[in-house]
């Protein structure tokens, strides 16, 4: 499959919605158990990296960031959200789209990018520490999805080029 990552367009949202949606129907994905509508997708995501991998004109996957918090200290941490869609997984895709989300976030100034994964999603998992990112601790019934407790572990990337401690 050739495959090109690219920055995400406003008319991709429709292929990003549905494979949001794909996401939601595992139960593994995120403690969402909504989809948002444009508007409030777009306000809750960070503008530049938002990246979609594109197979010919169909979109396979997207990767965005969304800011860990609005304090001015915590600029260059965000929370890593990427989606491939069911039939394009175990390809490769989300390993270039995370990579490919780590060498723009970094651009950006982003320093350090944090997962929060349920331990069911295994490859998920995988996926983050083969781009450098590390389990820092496991959130036990962190919160309660479809009225069940759920634990997930948080994983971190910390850029070695911006950071590090100098200002």
């Amino acid at each position: 499959m050739k495959l090109n990552i690219e920055k995400m367009r406003h008319e991709d949202w429709r292929f990003v919605l549905s494979i949001f949606k794909e996401g939601l129907a595992t139960g593994n994905a995120t403690f969402d158990t909504d989809v948002p509508d444009w508007e409030t997708w777009d306000h809750e995501h960070i503008q530049e990296p938002r990246l979609v991998a594109r197979s010919g004109n169909q979109v396979v996957g997207w990767a965005a960031l969304r800011p860990v918090s609005t304090r001015a200290v915590y600029a260059g941490v965000a929370e890593v959200s990427i989606y491939v869609a069911n039939h394009a997984r175990g390809l490769g895709i989300g390993k270039s789209l995370l990579k490919k989300l780590v060498a723009r976030s970094e651009q950006a100034g982003f320093w350090t990018l944090q997962a929060g994964i349920f331990p069911e999603n295994e490859a998920s998992i995988e996926l983050h520490k083969s781009c450098g990112f590390r389990v820092v601790g496991q959130r036990e019934r962190i919160g309660v999805l479809n009225g069940v407790w759920r634990d997930i572990s948080l994983l971190e990337r910390r850029s070695p080029l911006v950071g590090n401690g100098d200002s």
